[in-house]
């Protein structure tokens, strides 16, 4: 017979976690430990807040959501285009973006992207440093899409040629 395994609650979620890295996420009473990120991604996240507070937005990075009791996730960018109450987002915001790492699933992926809908985050963007590709959110069918440029919620666009033209330049790969 297996063991059980105890689940954490939020609040002995945050007195183990919260200052150990890697960093972790707090996933339905489980500690996740979120990828470690590579320079790709870390020029990636600094490209893509820069375009999104271009857009009229605010954006941040490696801020946690604490929209629910059971999942607090750590988006590697949220934006939003209104106030946020310090010190955490407790309301969904406008924008998330996923960077992907090397090992992070894509699957893991999916599944925030599907709870991030859930709590109605309108634009939901996944980003690939390595391959140069962009997916955005299908509510409809439930599922990421290929996509050429981030649409925003406020009518602006980011197209994502120019996002890894800058990250190539920025990384000295052109």
């Amino acid at each position: 017979m297996a063991a059980s395994v105890d689940k954490l609650t939020i609040t002995e979620f945050e007195r183990q976690y919260a200052d150990r890295k890697p960093y972790h996420e707090f996933w339905f009473g489980e500690a996740v430990s979120k990828s470690k990120p590579t320079w790709l991604h870390g020029l990636l996240q600094k490209i893509i807040m820069m375009a999104l507070d271009g857009a009229g937005y605010t954006s941040a990075s490696e801020v946690e959501l604490r929209i629910s009791s059971d999942f607090a996730p750590v988006p590697d960018v949220i934006a939003t285009a209104g106030p946020i109450e310090p010190p955490y987002p407790t309301e969904p915001v406008d924008v998330v973006v996923g960077i992907l790492s090397p090992e992070d699933s894509f699957q893991r992926l999916v599944r925030k992207c599907r709870l991030y809908s859930a709590w109605g985050i309108p634009t939901i963007a996944v980003l690939d440093p390595d391959d140069r590709e962009g997916w955005i959110w299908d509510r409809q069918n439930e599922e990421l899409k290929k996509t050429p440029s981030i649409a925003l919620h406020n009518g602006q666009s980011i197209p994502l040629d120019e996002v890894f033209d800058e990250l190539d330049r920025r990384a000295n790969r052109k």
